[in-house]
């Protein structure tokens, strides 16, 4: 995509972006599991508020059918999972996985000798297109299990260990 502006000025406001505590990156999980991984790291809003503000969004009841919801939602997630560790002085152990085919997993938490694939997604029905990237970790990882935050209030435990955990619930990601 042209922007018209060179990559090493966007890259100095990313940096004053970054410093400023107004947006961090979140890096690609680097284990390779296959020779095609993206390597980019993604770029996330400490405040979703102000993500919220940039699109245009005035109400909370306009995000009910935002063409973002689901990118805010997650961008939600992501910076609550990370919050919660780096307020119990633990350093940022989350990451992302994508490959080249566009098969992805929102966060890996890398617990050294333990990984834990999340699936974030914001609507409040479980749907088996929840699962899809999980069931290709999985079989790609020899992995059993997972989890599945969403926007719904119900917890569920599905075939192969998946848990599937509403959203306020986060606080046990981080504790389990």
């Amino acid at each position: 995509m042209e922007t018209g502006v060179d990559s090493k000025t966007i890259e100095s406001w990313i940096v004053v972006l970054e410093a400023s505590f107004i947006i961090f990156r979140l890096q690609p999980h680097h284990k390779n599991f296959n020779k095609r991984v993206v390597k980019m790291p993604k770029l996330y809003f400490y405040d979703v508020g102000l993500a919220s503000a940039l699109l245009g969004v005035q109400k909370a009841e306009q995000l009910e059918f935002h063409p973002f919801k689901g990118s805010l939602f997650e961008n939600m997630v992501i910076v609550e999972l990370l919050k919660q560790r780096l307020n119990k002085g633990k350093l940022n152990n989350l990451y992302f996985w994508r490959n080249s085919k566009g098969n992805e997993i929102d966060i890996i938490i890398d617990n050294f000798d333990e990984l834990i694939p999340i699936e974030i997604k914001s609507g409040k029905t479980i749907t088996k297109d929840y699962f899809k990237g999980l069931d290709y970790w999985n079989n790609l990882t020899g992995f059993t299990g997972g989890r599945v935050i969403y926007g719904g209030s119900q917890y569920q435990k599905r075939s192969h260990g998946v848990k599937v955990i509403p959203f306020t619930s986060l606080a046990e990601i981080n504790n389990a």
